[in-house]
């Protein structure tokens, strides 16, 4: 049985044929522009799924990085409030000390007990200051006005006791527990209650402006302010020293984070970029291809009965 390959299914051929290397060869050029293998994942199904889960995986580390971020700018910020009241604690002291001078007359002692407020009010200042961003560096759980409050009584703690974590897979902090850094100093004496450091001042005032207040007696209110005044601002070193300890582990999660993000961004460009120069050599071979097609197509056309009927 004699097969014949008619003119047309010919042409239709090396029509099919020409339309299946031009596809080819628009994939290569669109490869080449994005630089990207897989652009949707019809065109490597397993390699698009395993860039999906490295992009969530990048976008992870990239919420993750926010909110490290936001706890480390607190933080510092804490530390550098803690800082501020040690020195103010120092200055305190330095003033109490001077107050219980023999010599002093009440005129001169009375100037340094409105030092010894002085120094007080701006200690509260630095309790209760914010963050910038409308909460407060020591308002626990939160806070929706300053957490301190100068009652008659001695300063009242209103914020929620405790510490805000940020969302994050690290436990990370961006507030300090108020109460506990300023109104529950362990006690110098032991089994005498907390100290809280605005109290502390207040005792002190009162005993250095007691009327008639004999030398012992303010010897006494002395001895006793700088003892409490050493035992408070040893505990706010220690709360600045957590701070510092919790800025350090903050440098630690950072590496872990961009390690995690970079470990990703790798895989993604494993799973979805191109090999340029793989795909350069394969764009030159569809092309050689493509031009192939296009001479067979020339011939093609020329195979018709009218070009040899008539001569």
């Amino acid at each position: 049985m004699t097969m014949r390959i008619t003119t047309f299914n010919a042409y239709e051929n090396t029509i099919s044929n020409l339309q299946s290397r031009q596809r080819s060869l628009q994939q290569s050029q669109q490869q080449l522009t994005s630089g990207k293998r897989v652009d949707k994942p019809s065109d490597d199904p397993v390699a698009a799924a395993r860039a999906e889960r490295a992009l969530a995986a990048m976008t992870r580390s990239d919420s993750h990085q926010r909110a490290l971020q936001a706890a480390r700018s607190n933080t510092q910020l804490t530390e550098s409030a803690l800082g501020d009241a040690g020195e103010l604690v120092q200055r305190a002291r330095e003033a109490l000390l001077g107050a219980g001078n023999a010599t002093y007359t009440d005129g001169e002692r009375s100037m340094l007990v409105q030092t010894l407020r002085g120094l007080r009010e701006q200690l509260l200042a630095v309790a209760n200051r914010g963050d910038g961003a409308g909460t407060y560096l020591f308002g626990g759980q939160g806070a929706s006005s300053p957490p301190f409050a100068d009652a008659p009584g001695g300063v009242l703690y209103q914020g929620a006791a405790g510490d805000t974590l940020v969302a994050s897979n690290e436990s990370l902090s961006t507030s300090i527990d108020g109460d506990s850094a300023w109104l529950q100093v362990p006690a110098a004496v032991a089994g005498d209650p907390p100290l809280s450091l605005f109290s502390v001042l207040d005792t002190a005032i009162t005993g250095l402006l007691t009327p008639g207040a004999t030398d012992a007696q303010i010897s006494s209110a002395v001895h006793d302010g700088l003892r409490d005044l050493d035992a408070c601002n040893n505990h706010l070193l220690s709360v600045r020293a957590r701070a510092g300890e919790a800025l350090n582990r903050m440098d630690s999660v950072e590496l872990r984070i961009a390690d995690g993000k970079l470990a990703a961004q790798t895989e993604r460009s494993n799973a979805e970029d191109l090999d340029m120069v793989q795909a350069i050599s394969e764009f030159q071979n569809r092309q050689t291809g493509y031009d192939a097609a296009l001479k067979a197509y020339s011939l093609v056309q020329r195979m018709s009965l009218l070009n040899y009927i008539g001569g």
